[in-house]
Parts: C-alpha cells; structure tokens; sequence
C-alpha cells in the first residue's frame, strides 16, 4: 500500500493500467489499484487527459445503445467532446 506522502509510482495516471478495458467491454479497475492510497488522485488523473474523453465517448455509446440517450443527445455530445480534444490538441 502506498502512502499519500510518497512518490508517485510509474503506474500513476495510466489508464491502461489502472482502469483497463476488459473482456466485457466495460473498464475495471484492478484489486491492487483499489488498495493504494492514491487511487482517487490516479483514476481522477487518468479520466481527465486526452484517453479519458475516449472513456466519456465509450460512456455515451453504451448509454444510446441502451437506450438511454437520444439520437440529439448523443450527436451534441460527441460534438462537445470531439471538440475539447481538438482543443487539446493545439
């Protein structure tokens, strides 16, 4: 377990490791993530880059195939996030 006071691992903020993709289709975050200590500071670290827009997207896919999101909803919020990652990218 490690302390919030410590160094962060090499591990940290990488979100193919700490909340990779599984054979399900849905993100899982590992047992030994779950017990550091810095596994808020790391996941928040991780959904908030460029890869974590991509985790918003997988998000808003499964909710239309669900149907829980609308066809308009959808389209207006791909848009929104396909334009914040352009805006990452300058």
């Amino acid at each position: 377990m490690i302390d919030e006071k410590s160094p962060e691992p090499e591990c940290f903020g990488n979100l193919d490791t700490v909340f990779p993709l599984g054979a399900d289709g849905l993100r899982h975050t590992p047992g030994l993530c779950l017990a550091c200590g810095l596994k808020t500071s790391c996941l928040r670290n991780a959904v908030s880059g460029a890869k974590g827009l991509a985790v918003q997207e997988e998000v808003l896919e499964r909710s239309y195939k669900a149907g829980l999101t609308g066809f308009c909803e959808r389209w207006s919020r791909k848009k929104a996030l396909h334009r914040i990652q352009r805006n990452l990218k300058d």
